[in-house]
């Protein structure tokens, strides 16, 4: 069977799609879901620098390790060979036009992730709860269904 990839994206790539990257890995493997990979890319990525601090410990607080991730920017080509792309919030999907793999969050969950870049821990892991749920939202409306 091919392998499938799902490429979450947002602006630098060091705190909500790396989360996201992180957690659907994690619940994919929990769940002994195979054919599957996980990426993430930014819009204007961080390269050279790593996972904010504050989403690495988000992720550490629920028992996901995310260790050595360096921010990569956003490819025409990982856009076209990825199942289903995931924007963080809406305006971001709007930047892709019509491309039918292209969906955000809000599409999938009704609401958008919000960038907690520059804020307190705690708006990390508001945004770690709303990725968790679009996560959760992805598997059983979009992978499992996909699978059958």
């Amino acid at each position: 069977m091919k392998r499938r990839r799902i490429l979450f994206i947002c602006t630098g790539n060091t705190c909500r799609s790396p989360m996201a990257e992180a957690v659907l890995r994690a619940e994919i493997k929990k769940r002994k879901i195979k054919w599957w990979d996980v990426a993430s890319r930014g819009l204007n990525a961080d390269v050279g620098g790593t996972i904010s601090e504050n989403s690495r410990l988000a992720l550490t607080e629920i028992g996901i390790a995310f260790e050595n991730f360096k921010p990569k920017q956003l490819t025409e080509n990982i856009v076209d060979s990825s199942v289903l792309v995931v924007t963080m919030t809406e305006s971001q999907k709007q930047l892709f036009g019509e491309r039918g793999n292209v969906r955000s969050v809000k599409d999938l969950c009704g609401f958008d992730v919000p960038d907690p870049y520059g804020f307190s821990i705690e708006a990390y892991r508001i945004t770690r709860d709303l990725i968790f749920q679009a996560c959760t939202t992805i598997i059983e409306e979009f992978i499992l269904k996909y699978e059958e």
